[in-house]
Order: C-alpha cells, then sequence, then structure tokens
C-alpha cells in the first residue's frame, strides 16, 4: 500500500508539481490522503521512483524482469500518501517551522511517564484484557460522569481501544452496514472516510462554511432518509476550531430521535474548550441510548505517541464495537494503559492550567496571523486555527502552502483535503499552535518578515 513506502522530500514535491501541472490529472483530496483521478497516471510516474541506495540494483532488477504493479483493495485505492506525509517531508527539506500536524512539540507530565515506566517495572507487560484494565475503566466511567452527571457500567460500556481512530474504526466497522448512510459534517477528520470506506457505507456530507462554520440545519433535514444509519460528528471541531453550540446539537439530537439515527461521537478535544462550555451529544435527553462517545488520552497530556483511546456506549451499541476492536487490535498497550488511568485522576488544577496554557499559545498565533494579513476565523476549541490565504493572490491553498514552506519556512496545512469537495477548501489553510512558545514567535516573525501579499 502507498501509505507504507519511504519517499524523499524531493520526490515529494515532485509528485505535487506534477499533480498541479498534468492536465489530465485533477487534485481529488479527501480526509488528509491525496489522491487524483487519473490513477494509472498517477502509479506511471509513481513506478519510476527509487532511492538513490538502490538506483543501480533497480535498474539491472528491471532489466531481468518487470516489476508487479502496486497492490491495493478498490475500496481503499483512492486514499494515497497524506497531506500530512507531504508538508513534513517538505519542512525537512526546506528547514521550515512545521505548524502543519497537530503533534506538540513538547512532552507530557512528568507524573504521567513516570507511571507508564513504573507499570513497566512491576511487570504489568503482557496482553491486557480485551476491552480495557479494570482499573482505567473505572477511571473513564469516572471522569465521564464528573463531565457528563451520566453514570455508565466500566465493565459493559467502556472500550478501551488503541487511540480515538481506532475507537472510530471499531465504531464504524462493528455497527455500519455495507450500504448505510452515513453523514459526515467537511471538512473532517481524515480516517472518518476511509474506514466508512472500508465498511462500505454511504457518505453523505453537509458543508460547515465559514466565518462560524454553523451547522445548515435545513441541508442536514434534507440529508438524512430512511436509509441514514448515523451522523459522525466532532465537537471540538478538527480542523476548523468550531464547537457545536446547545441549540445545534439539541436540533441533531431531536432528529436523530425522529429518524432513530445513530450518532458517533468524537471528542478527543474536550478538555480544550476555550470560549464556551464542550457538551456531550450522550448527556442531551434520550441520546446516550443511541451514541458512542469516543476520546483519547494524547491531544489532553501530549501523549499522542501512546494510543490510549476509548468508546463509551450502551450494552447494545457496545457489542458490536466490541466484537471489530477484538479482531482490529484486540488489546492496547498493558502498561500505557495503567499510566492513563493515573493521568485521568488527575486534580481539575491540572486541566486549568493546561487551557490557560494553550490560551496564551493560541493568542500569539491568532494576533500574529492577523498581523501578517490573514483573514482569522475564531476558533473555540482544539489546537487549530483557519484561516483565508487569499489576500497573498496564490491559486489554492496547496499552492500556497508549498510557497509558505519554500519561501517562507513555515508549515501549514492544506484544508481541501478535509473537503468531499476539494473546491470548498481551496481558499482556506490550517495552523496549529501545539507547539512551545518560542517556537509560535519565531514563525510568526518569519511570515511577518517573508510573506508578502499578492
Amino acid at each position: 500500500m502507498l501509505g507504507c513506502l519511504s519517499f524523499k522530500p524531493s520526490t515529494l514535491f515532485a509528485f505535487s508539481k506534477h499533480l498541479r501541472s498534468t492536465s489530465s490529472d485533477r487534485l481529488w483530496t479527501r480526509g488528509c490522503s491525496l489522491r487524483v483521478a487519473n490513477y494509472p497516471s498517477f502509479m506511471a510516474t509513481l513506478s519510476t521512483v527509487s532511492t538513490e541506495k538502490d538506483a543501480v540494483s533497480s535498474q539491472n532488477d528491471s532489466a531481468q524482469k518487470p516489476q508487479p504493479p502496486l497492490q491495493v483493495a478498490k475500496r481503499l485505492e483512492k486514499f494515497k500518501t497524506t497531506i500530512f506525509t507531504q508538508m513534513s517531508s517538505l519542512a525537512i527539506k526546506h528547514g521550515a517551522i512545521n505548524l502543519g500536524q497537530g503533534f506538540p512539540n513538547f512532552d507530557g507530565p512528568e507524573f504521567v511517564k513516570e507511571a507508564a515506566i513504573q507499570a513497566i517495572k512491576d511487570g504489568k507487560n503482557q496482553y491486557a484484557r480485551g476491552y480495557g484494565v479494570p482499573e482505567l475503566n473505572s477511571t473513564i466511567a469516572s471522569r465521564f460522569k464528573k463531565d457528563t452527571g451520566l453514570v455508565v457500567d466500566p465493565e459493559k460500556e467502556i472500550t478501551v481501544t488503541s487511540g480515538c481512530t481506532e475507537a472510530i474504526a471499531a465504531t464504524i466497522l462493528g455497527l455500519i452496514n455495507p450500504g448505510d448512510e452515513v453523514i459526515l459534517f467537511a471538512p473532517f477528520y481524515d480516517s472518518y472516510e476511509a474506514t466508512l470506506s472500508m465498511a462500505g457505507a454511504k457518505i453523505r456530507c453537509i458543508t460547515l462554511r465559514p466565518p462560524d462554520f454553523a451547522v445548515p440545519i435545513n441541508e442536514l433535514k434534507s440529508a438524512i432518509t430512511e436509509n441514514t444509519r448515523a451522523i459522525l460528528l466532532n465537537t471540538p471541531h478538527n480542523p476548523t476550531g468550531k464547537m457545536f453550540t446547545r441549540e445545534e446539537l439539541n436540533t441533531i439530537a431531536s432528529l436523530c430521535i425522529e429518524n432513530d439515527v445513530l450518532v458517533f461521537a468524537d471528542e478527543v478535544y474536550d478538555k480544550l474548550a476555550f470560549e464556551m462550555e464542550h457538551i456531550s451529544m450522550a448527556s442531551l435527553p434520550g441520546m446516550y441510548e443511541r451514541t458512542v462517545t469516543m476520546n483519547s488520552l494524547g491531544k489532553t497530556f501530549s501523549l499522542t505517541g501512546w494510543k490510549i483511546g476509548w468508546a463509551i456506549a450502551p450494552p447494545h451499541l457496545t457489542w458490536g464495537l466490541r466484537q471489530a476492536h477484538a479482531f482490529l487490535t484486540f488489546a492496547t498497550s498493558t502498561p500505557m494503559q495503567w499510566a492513563a488511568a493515573t493521568a485521568l485522576n488527575a486534580p481539575d488544577s491540572y486541566y486549568i492550567e493546561l487551557k490557560r496554557d494553550y490560551m496564551a499559545k493560541k493568542e500569539i498565533l491568532v494576533e500574529g496571523l492577523k498581523a501578517v494579513g490573514f483573514k482569522v476565523f475564531p476558533s473555540s476549541g482544539t489546537y487549530f486555527v483557519v484561516v483565508d490565504h487569499t489576500p497573498f493572490g496564490l491559486d489554492n491553498d496547496i499552492a500556497f502552502c508549498e510557497y509558505l514552506i519554500k519561501e517562507v519556512g513555515v508549515v501549514a496545512i492544506p484544508t481541501s483535503v478535509f473537503y468531499l469537495n476539494p473546491e470548498e477548501g481551496k481558499n482556506l489553510i490550517r495552523f496549529t499552535f501545539c507547539k512551545d512558545e518560542e517556537t509560535l514567535r519565531t514563525a510568526v516573525e518569519r511570515m511577518k518578515e517573508k510573506l508578502r501579499r499578492g
């Protein structure tokens, strides 16, 4: 599969230039994955790639026998090298500051890391129970009660997964049948469509538009049919930073109850809610019985590499997602689960300080972007900010991001990759502020110095 190949940054940039300059191919970007409509042409280009160290041997081998074509199931062939891989590779090549990919450049808290080390030393290194270490399940239940007021059974209603991405996959693969319709709000996290494609689902998309990215209620009502199985929503929302309002959530809840539709709620940024209250969909009247709530440790504790996530759902929905989870990963890292239980028992002061720290980082970036000349859209949660790049005169988001890396030395993410229709995101790019303050200030200064308006 393409995601397993290793490319030089120069090769990735060449691909990008090829995609823009070839009239028969058009960028057909989805999620965070880059793909082109003319697949054979792209594959012909890809087949010429080799690294320097094996160039000679490759030439000799190719003279003796043809290389077999790369193979991938049709349900996945449209998902190519991720935009994050491309942009990060370009960042390395050009020495650019990476404000694109959403992982911190600082470490998680010492007390959580020490708990993981202690768990390893204590011999907690074999398979965990499939749906989670009992202590972690109980701690998740306690946190959920504190956050939402809901009492859940840690044994029957909580499943620990390998990150929220696996919670999403287990939920979709365990509860969605081929042909079921699932509604997404664009722009959206890249794994949503890829996993829905693996499940054979039909996707119906509702676009959230700037400046406030409000839910177009009438469009949503029209999108729901007798075949609609679920609505997948993310609040606080990546990439826009939007938080769904109580009014919007109440309307969505009413439509789901009226039409017997499930909700898959991705709430990984729930503790990074800055300007309004985070509301969990499951806490609304009549919604717990039809909601799967998905979350993780990584964003809140700056430990994205640990991949500890979980799904909370009533028993009749937990059954399906656990069946899928059992054959995806079966169990998640045992010592990290023990450490996660320690993390989730952190006092309220930890979350207060976390929010204060991120609000300071956000201010540095947002004020800097405004001073540079971007049109900055409000971000109420997450650690992302979306801006309009068009004042600088470039045709689209991909062209602008390449210019930003090569000429300015700063990385952002083109948002067209988060839409079913890339045209809807071509004027927008996403920055992250999950970096230390010095990094953010340096990036802002580079843009002030080198970025010229069109």
